[in-house]
């Protein structure tokens, strides 16, 4: 009877472990929703994905809703600029930013200096 309950307790912290890795720690967490909250409030800037453009905050809702949808395989920053927020799941397109000067860059590209920012700001 023991080795039966060591097992079934086993078996609960293997599940419970692979559910704490499938998301992000809170501090993870919350540099990802401030770069959300950046690319909401950047309005010099115009989001370009699949061919048409969005403002920021449709951006920022779009890539929240993302990642409500593919968020489980996010555990860091760095995942959701990678995972969510650089191309279309669906098309294969690199999401774009369209700066104030007419410029497109990529968009992990320019995530990755605005997370730069405001970390620095810190």
């Amino acid at each position: 009877m023991n080795r039966l309950r060591r097992a079934g307790c086993l078996a609960l912290l293997v599940a419970l472990s692979g559910h704490a890795a499938s998301v992000p720690s809170a501090a993870e967490q919350a540099r990802i929703d401030r770069l959300i909250d950046a690319v909401a409030q950047n309005k010099q800037a115009r989001f370009v994905r699949n061919g048409s453009d969005y403002s920021p905050a449709d951006a920022a809702d779009f890539l929240r809703r993302k990642l409500d949808a593919y968020g489980d395989r996010v555990k860091t920053v760095n995942d959701f600029i990678e995972l969510i927020a650089s191309k279309s799941s669906t098309s294969g397109q690199i999401y774009k930013v369209r700066l104030a000067d007419g410029r497109e860059v990529p968009s992990g590209d320019f995530l990755r200096a605005e997370l730069a920012r405001i970390e620095a700001v810190r």
